[in-house]
């Protein structure tokens, strides 16, 4: 039979010890802030050794970048989609509506970007890995040799969905029906676009 935790519980399976400590670890930089957390609470809070914790990470850095790319790979993914079809104005919506989906499942990666701007912006890497997979969207849903106008309502589209996660936490309404008004917006601004062509 399965080795017990304390308190009765089963322990999780090895291979999950990777994604509780990246949820774990989220969690607590989000509540205590990324400067403020070690490794000891983080492994505290697991209930496991920190030589534990250092088999599958050596640093708070090193668990930051993989919730980035464990996080983004569905960015990553529908980004590599969206170079493979035609630009057209039905495969931009479609972005759009994949994106916002991507955007809202990596949610609490994005509040940990908002709330500590200083980490991020001291990690580079993982500022660049946000900014190359914005740009990486804005080329897919802007045409190049549209008006500065159309190319700006394209690129405001992708912000648009970003401020459903964030600016708009001072509106009144349920999350989704705010993520879902972020996406109309951003489809209204493409679409629009695309009829200036």
């Amino acid at each position: 039979m399965g080795s017990t935790a304390r308190g009765g519980e089963p322990k999780a399976r090895r291979g999950d010890t990777r994604q509780r400590i990246q949820d774990v670890a989220l969690e607590l930089f989000a509540e205590r802030g990324y400067e403020k957390t070690s490794l000891r609470e983080i492994a505290e809070h697991l209930e496991v050794t920190k030589a534990a914790l250092y088999y599958h990470f050596k640093t708070k850095e090193d668990i930051l970048l993989s919730l980035f790319q464990d996080l983004g790979r569905p960015l990553d993914e529908l980004i590599a989609w969206g170079a493979e079809q035609p630009r057209t104005l039905e495969t931009k919506q479609e972005l759009l509506r994949r994106y916002s989906a991507a955007l809202t499942n990596a949610a609490p990666l994005f509040r940990f970007m908002q709330e500590n701007q200083a980490t991020v912006r001291e990690l580079s890497s993982i500022g660049q890995l946000f900014k190359d997979r914005m740009f990486a969207m804005s080329d897919l849903i802007r045409e190049h040799d549209a008006s500065l106008s159309d190319q700006v309502r394209c690129v405001t589209a992708l912000f648009s969905m970003h401020a459903g996660l964030f600016a708009l936490q001072t509106i009144e309404g349920d999350p989704e029906d705010k993520r879902k008004a972020a996406l109309e917006v951003a489809l209204d601004l493409v679409t629009q676009a695309h009829q200036g062509q």
